[in-house]
């Protein structure tokens, strides 16, 4: 596809209501408007291989809060939002004034006095993150129409509790690339697998946010995992009622074999299970540190158990004529290489590593693509415009 083509499709869709709206969740979005955004991601990013401007702001800010750790993340909101001509500046809630009593209401309003878009990552504790999210939203609301706020920011999730939107659709995006189409992905068998790490309580919204949003697509989804290590059960409903919709399906096992036979595409990825979340939630809640210790050390004796739940060489040739797509959010625990032993073998996270970099890339244009649907009425006619501006990026 070309400029002309990403502009025809974005034109068929039916995307008004992402306009001055947030983005929380994939499910809580019509299948044209994740089509619009995953179209706008692409046509953003013609832009920049053709050296032409995509900037829409001329000054402003976008917050990026951060209540976790991040590397692709954090840095693909920076450049989404420098993309199109904001600058970003990010709250470090350890030198706010929030431990002097300040509270999120205020907070989320001090902020946001120029601000355009906040993103904001809260994913550590179940049923606090995406609750935290629409708080913020509500605040900054409210203090738009009580005059306090010129304009109300719009948000972005960069990952909670439930989902991680940005990276869902993300790689979605590499694989309607991989695949020559997103009508492409109808019946592809993809399994989103548990993977052995030795480390604790990788978040639950990777593995929801795939089976959220690829069931949506037609795929076969597969979600495999050592018993116990179940993800939350609404998000297995709406991946259930997605597939019924799309003519895809969703099946659940406790074989890592069954569910790379035949597969298309793998994504071996650990997580906590939802039960230990919800009683590490409690327990941070009632200030027990000491039982949140005792309980990091019981679930590394859980994995612990599960070592052979890996992507060897071995189950990568079971895979379609053995050459499934593998995929990962990175970072991996790579066995022998980050760790002695981990989610994936060296060999065959090698074998992928451009692959894995590509998936990797589509994040700061697919965020971009949600920020820019939120600010611009028309989208089609801004982008037209921008193409025939042709104002250079770089001045060579």
């Amino acid at each position: 596809m070309d400029f002309k083509d990403y502009l025809e499709e974005l034109g068929k869709l039916e995307c008004k209501d992402l306009f001055q709206n947030d983005f929380f969740l994939t499910w809580d979005k019509s299948d044209d408007e994740l089509k619009a955004i995953f179209t706008v991601a692409d046509a953003l990013r013609e832009l920049r291989v053709n050296n032409k401007s995509a900037k829409i702001f001329d000054s402003g800010l976008g917050i990026s809060l951060f209540r976790d750790n991040s590397t692709r993340t954090r840095f693909s909101f920076t450049s989404a939002c420098n993309l199109l001509g904001l600058e970003v500046q990010d709250l470090d809630e350890a030198k706010s004034q929030q431990a002097h009593g300040e509270t999120v209401k205020e907070t989320a309003n001090m902020i946001s006095f120029m601000a355009d878009v906040v993103g904001i990552r809260d994913d550590m504790y179940i049923g606090k993150g995406h609750t935290y999210q629409k708080d913020f939203a509500d605040y900054v609301k409210e203090g738009h129409e009580d005059g306090v706020l010129e304009q109300r920011p719009t948000i972005v999730n960069l990952q909670c509790d439930i989902d991680h939107p940005t990276q869902s659709m993300s790689d979605a995006l590499h694989i309607i690339h991989e695949m020559g189409g997103l009508e492409n992905i109808k019946g592809k068998k993809i399994a989103m697998t548990w993977a052995y790490s030795p480390s604790y309580g990788k978040p639950l919204s990777v593995p929801q946010g795939i089976i959220g949003l690829l069931t949506r697509l037609g795929a076969e989804v597969v979600l495999a995992h050592p018993e116990g290590y179940e993800v939350m059960g609404e998000v297995e409903e709406i991946a259930n009622k997605n597939a019924q919709a799309s003519g895809g399906s969703f099946k659940r096992t406790n074989d890592m074999a069954e569910a790379f036979k035949n597969a298309d595409i793998v994504y071996p990825k650990s997580w906590a299970p939802f039960a230990a979340m919800e009683k590490r939630t409690e327990f941070y809640g009632d200030g027990k540190f000491d039982e949140i210790d005792k309980l990091e050390k019981e679930l590394l004796a859980q994995n612990a158990q599960h070592k052979d739940w890996t992507c060897t060489e071995e189950l990568m040739a079971t895979t379609k004529a053995g050459k499934a797509l593998y995929m990962h959010c990175l970072p991996a625990d790579i066995t022998g290489v980050s760790c002695d032993e981990g989610e994936v073998e060296a060999s065959v996270f090698d074998r992928y590593r451009v692959p894995l970099y590509k998936e990797a890339s589509y994040k700061p244009y697919v965020i971009a693509a949600m920020i820019f649907m939120q600010k611009i009425k028309n989208p089609k006619d801004k982008l037209q415009e921008l193409w025939d501006k042709d104002q250079s990026r770089i001045n060579e």
